[in-house]
């Protein structure tokens, strides 16, 4: 048995102060109320914000010493009760072989070291507390007994009139536990700037560097890594740590897959993929780590996103597949984009309770050798739902995920983009009804073929022409079999982003003035802006807007010069099928296209739907059959050498 570290005390290498809430909290809030969950979704339904928990105005980069150590001001409280730096007692307690765990803390100046932890409903209690002056090193021993259902430990440091300074801070635990070797792995198609800024913070992590195996970037762009002017210095600094794989663009799937498989090759204990667009906190990896050596089986082990324009803001703690619906979601009780510099940790007592995940996120996510070995590499599906169906088939062969608090990547955020709407939303509809037929547990998929219909009926009376054609040719490839999978990985979104010049709504132009002046829709003149239908006015609205959309020709002159300017958050479905035809803003707010309605090609579009969606229903049991017979052959390391060998593999670079 020897003292392992768990989880170090960090703080912003960059110092950035909008990132620190996630690290540090200030003063000593009130218990959170009984009711603070009702409270605060009250507060958002009505649109509130509330104040920030800490007076952050006092904060200054120069407090931050260094990666391991920070000063508080005299007189001045400063918690350690944050996101990246209270610890998860509750996961370790429910997932793991340890028992209790050591608080090392050492000090310089004088103050007071208070230690605390919480239960499942957020109240804090206080452990112990100790006076310091000088140089000090103080450890406390700590059970981890009562954290069944919840809670987090944390201490916190109180300045005397002269102040203080944390030099550094840890929990460990006694183990006899191996150390296990960690391969990193990522997929990059053009941003290869991002990947360097990571290999980068690897390379500067001295712990990470004594438990990483290989740095493996699998690059399908053609903007590659290999170019960019930092890599040969990289390159020689991490030395057989880092490898680069060329090869065709196989998407999130392919890359992955083939971290997957080079993981097989080496004699790595875990592969962990991270996404090519992050900015990594490598404690979180190293946390990860140590996670996943003592989980008393193998365990796939995620780490949480947040969202890299708005740093404080979390996603989702947990995620997990509304199976009725087959959607992906918040797992129930949770919420999207939690702000940690409006609600600290102190103050969310949501977050004290232990959440369990159904997959996790492969934007951050380990995944131990044996689980890859037992139940094979990712679904050949290039991106979307991947990852919930590898987490959805893990649990199916009996390996658990945890979504570890405290570990965790700063992702691109989606709200910037529409995805839907362009070549993925191929790929979001084929790849649910995939996921679905390998996993629904009802009839037919529960209402999985209603909720996507649904969703083509709101892409119709938007005008969105190319949406609709893209879900046509996902159904017909579903209804192909599984065999359609491995044949199109490397072709199909190429086809589809060629096919986006045929679709004027999916034709971008830089502005509004690139197009013919708009006129004004006669019905706008009369009635204004429609206002969104309620669920009792619905079926009435639906009645009308297909009679509109289906039956009735668009005005000649609507095809000549659009009838409105519409920003993306106004070019709703029920604003939209009031018009002839508009002018969209893109999500990304960097292009401009042209919807324009037509009522001949909206009726054939509807009938080839509900066709297909009707041939995917009557044929649901034998497609389920066929899908989940052939999943093991499909995700197999010997179907995806050959998909691999097909699509340019160039091989290895060092």
């Amino acid at each position: 048995m020897s003292q392992r570290v768990l989880h170090r005390v960090v703080f912003p290498a960059d110092r950035d102060l909008d990132v620190l809430p996630l690290y540090v909290d200030e003063g000593l809030p009130a218990q959170p109320p009984a009711d603070a969950a009702a409270q605060r979704k009250k507060a958002k339904e009505k649109g509130l914000i509330e104040a920030p928990s800490a007076p952050h105005a006092d904060w200054h980069p120069d407090d931050i010493v260094s990666r391991r150590s920070i000063k508080v001001r005299p007189g001045k409280r400063l918690s350690l009760a944050s996101y990246f730096n209270a610890f998860p007692a509750a996961y370790w307690r429910r997932w793991t072989s340890v028992e209790a765990i050591s608080l090392r803390v050492e000090t310089v100046g004088s103050g007071s070291v208070v230690v605390y932890k919480s239960n499942a409903l957020g109240m804090s209690q206080r452990v112990a507390s100790t006076r310091v002056e000088g140089t000090a090193t103080n450890t406390w021993d700590l059970t981890l007994a009562p954290f069944g259902d919840g809670g987090w430990y944390w201490f916190d440091l109180i300045a005397d009139e002269a102040g203080m300074v944390l030099a550094s801070a840890e929990y460990s635990a006694e183990s006899d536990r191996r150390v296990g070797k960690l391969n990193l792995g990522t997929t990059t198609f053009n941003r290869a700037d991002y990947c360097v800024a990571t290999i980068k913070a690897v390379a500067d992590d001295p712990a990470l560097r004594e438990i990483l195996g290989e740095f493996v970037v699998v690059d399908q762009g053609t903007d590659t890594v290999r170019n960019r002017t930092e890599y040969p210095g990289l390159q020689e600094e991490l030395g057989p740590q880092l490898t680069v794989i060329e090869q065709g663009n196989l998407g999130g799937s392919g890359g992955f897959a083939r971290n997957m498989a080079h993981a097989l090759d080496s004699d790595a204990d875990y592969c962990m993929l991270l996404d090519d667009d992050v900015l990594v906190e490598t404690e979180g990896i190293l946390r990860a780590a140590a996670f996943a050596d003592h989980c008393l089986a193998p365990t796939i082990v995620g780490g949480q996103m947040f969202d890299l324009h708005a740093r404080s803001v979390l996603h989702a703690w947990s995620e997990g597949v509304d199976r009725y619906k087959f959607a992906w979601r918040p797992v129930e009780g949770t919420e999207w984009r939690h702000d940690f510099s409006q609600e600290s940790l102190r103050r969310s007592p949501q977050w004290h309770k232990r959440w369990d995940p159904e997959y996790n996120g492969w934007w951050m996510c380990l995944i131990p050798r044996v689980v890859i070995e037992e139940i094979g590499l990712a679904l050949p599906v290039f991106i979307k739902w991947d990852d919930v169906e590898y987490g959805l088939r893990a649990a199916a062969h009996g390996f658990p995920t945890v979504t570890l608090p405290g570990a965790a990547v700063w992702h691109l955020p989606w709200l910037d983009k529409d995805d839907t709407v362009d070549w993925q939303a191929y790929f979001h509809v084929r790849n649910r009804l995939v996921t679905a037929l390998l996993y629904s547990p009802f009839p037919h998929g529960g209402n999985v073929l209603m909720r996507c219909l649904a969703l083509d009926a709101k892409h119709l009376y938007s005008m969105q022409q190319y949406a609709n054609r893209a879900h046509i040719d996902a159904l017909r490839d579903v209804l192909r079999g599984p065999g359609h999978l491995h044949e199109t990985i490397g072709v199909k979104a190429a086809q589809l982003r060629a096919a986006k010049s045929d679709f004027p709504d999916a034709t971008y132009k830089p502005r509004p003035s690139d197009f013919p002046a708009p006129g004004r829709a006669a019905s706008r003149a009369r009635r204004g802006t429609p206002k969104q239908p309620s669920f009792a006015t619905l079926p009435l609205w639906l009645v009308k807007a297909s009679a509109r959309q289906f039956f009735k020709p668009a005005a000649p002159e609507s095809q000549e010069r659009p009838e409105a300017i519409l920003a993306k958050q106004d070019a709703t479905f029920w604003n939209l099928a009031s018009l002839d035809s508009a002018l969209v803003s893109n999500a990304e707010g960097t292009g401009v296209s042209w919807h324009k309605r037509d009522h001949l090609e909206a009726r054939k579009t509807l009938r080839e739907l509900v066709g297909l969606y009707r041939e995917i229903y009557s044929s649901w049991d034998r497609l389920r059959d066929e899908y989940r017979a052939a999943l093991g052959e499909y995700t197999s390391r010997e179907a995806w050498e050959k998909t691999f060998a097909a699509n340019g593999v160039t091989g290895e670079r060092r």
